[in-house]
């Protein structure tokens, strides 16, 4: 069973346009549920942009969500994928706009790191994003294309429940 890494648009998506807090309520204790099942995680630099916002989603995972969810990046072994993921994102310059490559960049920016993350996991895991493939798109660099080019899976969120067999 693969673990599934979930981006940042999982959760602010979610809570503000389709499963908001106050009226999915099913939704979210599955959430809950499937991270205490460790089914699923996310990394450090999701919860940092998660949390620019002292909002109800933020105290939700505050109150429901352990720290050992979001798993750090700051090791070794991600450092060194995420500089392969660099080298990717600079090689290609002649298709996407130098803005879109350091916003892609950014330290603080999740994208690069996630897939990062699931590199150093192998065949291991899935990103779960809402983002989808534009290939052709100069102005932003995608995860769906990054995920591509390093040959990782990635799911919206309900192929990911329903590969876990989940309803709610």
């Amino acid at each position: 069973m693969s673990l599934f890494i979930l981006d940042t648009n999982f959760f602010i998506q979610s809570h503000r346009i389709t499963y908001p807090l106050d009226v999915a309520t099913t939704f979210w204790q599955k959430i809950k549920k499937l991270c205490l099942e460790n089914k699923i995680i996310s990394i450090d630099k999701v919860r940092d942009e998660i949390f620019k916002n002292d909002d109800e989603l933020k105290k939700w995972i505050e109150q429901n969500i352990p720290e050992e969810f979001f798993k750090s990046t700051e090791t070794l072994q991600v450092i060194s994928e995420y500089q392969k993921v660099v080298q990717w994102a600079n090689s290609k310059s002649n298709h996407y706009v130098q803005k879109a490559i350091n916003d892609f960049l950014r330290y603080e920016n999740a994208d690069a790191w996630i897939v990062a993350y699931a590199i150093s996991f192998n065949d291991n895991c899935q990103i779960v994003t809402q983002e989808k493939s534009e290939p052709n798109r100069k102005n932003k660099i995608k995860i769906p294309e990054v995920c591509d080019a390093f040959n990782i899976q990635y799911k919206n969120i309900i192929e990911m429940f329903r590969l876990l067999g989940e309803t709610f």
